[in-house]
């Protein structure tokens, strides 16, 4: 695999930004100790979203990312979006249009990674399972599947007074586009909703949320891999519930 840290002018924040993108790597011989499965052209992507305390390194710092998605061919993709909750902010940088539509172009413009539908995978933990989430329902033409992980479901819940201000305005209720249930709901009937999995460790402080919301997606006839086990709000729970994901999303290692 080749970890490359990439620096460049977001059209969307107006301003430069930085991404780490793990991309696979087919001849490995006289490397010691790894393997791949890279055979495509253009591979699958991940676009791994972090949380809310965060930035783009997290994932690399807490888990074995890079050797997991090895073992499956696949390109990860690990944007910051600081304490955005993937939003367009009221008072702020527009975090969604960043990472939900431009993103995708620029890492095809720079890496040739593919853009059809079938080869574009969202997922995230805390905040950044909100964000996999919401993105996966409103740019389901774009991504077949999203995850997430001990997920931020309902943010009515105030998390700050100044920070939900800056996302959505002095006592702002939360928009349509930003509300997983609209979003659920209005996506029922899209031939392109996308394939959903979720977990939660059954101690995390966002359990109520999460199980609440897997009802929801049942009831609507949404196709849901929900898991759960014992487990709290922590990085032990989440390096092991991405190899699930991955395993879920990308098939046999």
């Amino acid at each position: 695999m080749a970890l490359c840290d990439i620096k460049f002018f977001s059209e969307a924040l107006g301003m430069q930004t930085e991404v780490y993108v793990v991309l696979p790597q087919k001849n490995l011989n006289g490397e010691i100790g790894v393997k791949t499965a890279a055979e495509k052209e253009k591979f699958k992507n991940l676009y791994l979203l972090h949380g809310l305390s965060d930035d783009h390194s997290i994932w690399l710092r807490r888990t074995s990312i890079e050797r997991y998605a090895a073992e499956y061919g696949i390109a990860v993709i690990m944007p910051c979006a600081h304490k955005s909750f993937y939003c367009d902010m009221k008072y702020g940088m527009k975090f969604y249009q960043f990472i939900a539509k431009e993103l995708p172009k620029r890492m095809n413009e720079f890496f040739g990674l593919s853009t059809e539908r079938e080869d574009n995978f969202i997922a995230g933990l805390s905040m950044g399972g909100y964000g996999a989430l919401k993105i996966g329902l409103r740019e389901c033409d774009n991504f077949c599947a999203c995850a997430g992980l001990s997920s931020a479901i309902d943010l009515n819940r105030r998390f700050g007074d100044e920070l939900y201000s800056s996302i959505f305005g002095e006592n702002g209720p939360v928009p349509d586009e930003d509300n997983l249930y609209y979003l659920a709901e209005t996506r029922r009937d899209n031939p392109n909703k996308p394939e959903i999995f979720m977990g939660c460790g059954t101690e995390d402080f966002l359990y109520k949320e999460n199980t609440a919301f897997r009802d929801k997606l049942n009831s609507l006839g949404y196709d849901l891999c929900y898991k759960e086990s014992p487990g709290v709000h922590c990085w032990e729970f989440w390096d092991e519930y991405i190899q699930y994901v991955l395993k879920w999303m990308f098939g046999q290692a």
